[in-house]
């Protein structure tokens, strides 16, 4: 890069020399170039620290989204653990990362931020000030030796214009003496001209050997100047290389986990749970949970006992159908407890059937449903009732709505407690985490990865209602499929 002095105009450059007229602005721009690489610095830190803190919350995103479907997937027992323990690892490794994250902000940004307000003045007209004392400083310096070479540069122009016209001047006499046409007068002119510009010559020769040694006699004081202002620059720079690489290193101590104790921790703990997991203690416990090691109630010859609670575990099914009705409890056969019937029985009339009751006797379970025999003390309960009763009964069992005693002023304002939700659920797009087989016909079946629709939300026993790709309706266990994003 060359440039080219105020104060000499019209001085060539002839090479891309330091010593050169205005080639010291590279030392002066590398003054301008070091608070621009404090600010990208700082820049680079930045970035840097919102990737640690980018990272630090997809690790703990990820260790919760997966610790959830740990928990409720097939895993169990000590490997169950194991595979915890890299959850418990990546949240404590994104602890370690917001740490160097606040590290890189609080500690090494802001010092490199107060060392170039330090380092670099503004200027109200623009600039800063180390770069215009510098400016000054080699101006001052290199301005008595450029005013020398200017001069030198003149007379040395002035000596090879005298000497090209010397040149002419004597091809033309030549010239003259072999041409006939030309009197001795104009031989005698072109003769003086030669003389004179041989005159000429000697004198810019003169001229310009005389400014070249003027020039010479300047330039150990000029090279003495130059070097000065430039070791002023060198100094400043140095300490702005020293600054960088003692930043630097401090960077590298806070993006260094190796030499953390904890983070050693974190991975000598994760090793040790892992090698924790036994597969002979999982199948042992599984085993004794799930398998041959699970006690029974094998079946023994029972009597038929009418005051045993005839309620019985109901399949998956039967608990959906049982959650559509209501149960009948509690009910008295004698007239003057009808009154309180209404208010003290728990109701469950299903839409075909009663499903369970439990009560010793209820006259409104059909013989086929109970499959035995009503006592005749029961029967003759029933046929001596009196006149009363029956009207009683008569008028309170109704089937007429206005005398419905499941149904009053305050139930009909509102909305009936024991109609369905007949509110449609939004079908919503899920996919498969693990193989399933379905059990029963009217179960799904699908492999990991697979995509299916649910078109039902999940019952109190963990199952939803989806419909594959091929129109096939089912249902399937809710913890087997996560939506699709």
């Amino acid at each position: 890069m060359s440039g080219s002095y105020d104060d000499s105009v019209g001085v060539e450059v002839s090479s891309d020399s330091f010593w050169e007229v205005g080639n010291y602005k590279r030392t002066v721009k590398r003054i301008d170039d070091g608070h621009r690489l404090c600010s990208d610095l700082m820049n680079c830190i930045h970035e840097r620290a919102r990737i640690e803190k980018v990272y630090a919350q997809q690790l703990t995103e990820w260790a919760k989204r997966w610790r959830q479907l740990v928990e409720k997937g097939p895993q169990y027992g000590t490997v169950e653990k194991a595979w915890h323990a890299f959850m418990s690892e990546a949240e404590k490794v994104s602890e370690l990362h917001l740490e160097v994250k606040a590290s890189l902000m609080n500690e090494d940004f802001e010092k490199i931020k107060n060392w170039q307000k330090d380092s670099f003045h503004k200027q109200m007209i623009g600039g800063f000030k180390e770069t215009k004392e510098a400016e000054d400083g080699f101006r001052k310096a290199q301005k008595p030796w450029a005013k020398k070479l200017k001069e030198m540069e003149t007379a040395k122009k002035a000596y090879h214009a005298a000497c090209k016209e010397e040149k002419l001047a004597v091809s033309r006499e030549a010239n003259s003496k072999a041409d006939p046409a030309l009197n001795p007068e104009q031989l005698k002119k072109l003769q003086d001209k030669v003389d004179k510009s041989k005159q000429d010559v000697l004198k810019t020769k003169e001229k310009y050997e005389k400014s070249l040694k003027d020039l010479d006699s300047t330039t150990p004081q000029y090279m003495e100047n130059m070097e000065q202002v430039f070791e002023q620059c060198q100094q400043f720079e140095e300490k702005r290389l020293r600054f960088f690489r003692e930043v630097l290193l401090e960077v590298q101590k806070h993006l260094d986990l190796s030499t953390v104790a904890s983070y050693k921790n974190i991975y000598r703990e994760l090793e040790q749970n892992i090698k924790a997991a036994d597969a002979i203690e999982d199948l042992r416990w599984f085993r004794a949970n799930h398998g041959p090691g699970m006690s029974m109630n094998w079946p023994q010859f029972e009597d038929e006992d009418w005051s045993a609670d005839l309620n019985r575990t109901l399949t998956r099914r039967e608990k959906k159908k049982a959650a559509d009705g209501v149960t009948l409890t509690g009910i008295n056969q004698t007239g003057d407890q009808v009154s309180q019937q209404k208010n003290s029985s728990n109701l469950s009339v299903p839409s075909n059937s009663v499903q369970s009751v439990q009560s010793s006797y209820n006259p409104f379970e059909d013989e086929e449903d109970t499959g035995s025999t009503v006592s005749e003390k029961e029967d003759n309960k029933i046929k001596n009732v009196s006149s009363y009763e029956k009207t009683s009964y008569g008028a309170e069992w109704s089937d007429e709505e206005t005398n419905n005693p499941f149904s009053s002023t305050d139930a009909q304002a509102e909305s009936n407690p024991f109609d369905e939700d007949a509110s449609p659920t939004m079908e919503v797009r899920v996919r498969a985490l693990y193989d399933y087989e379905g059990q029963e016909h009217d179960e799904l079946s699908f492999k990991t990865g697979e995509e299916l629709t649910k078109i039902e939300d999940e019952d109190e026993q963990g199952w939803c209602k989806g419909r594959l790709d091929n129109g096939q309706v089912g249902l399937y266990p809710a913890n087997y499929v996560e939506p699709i994003q």
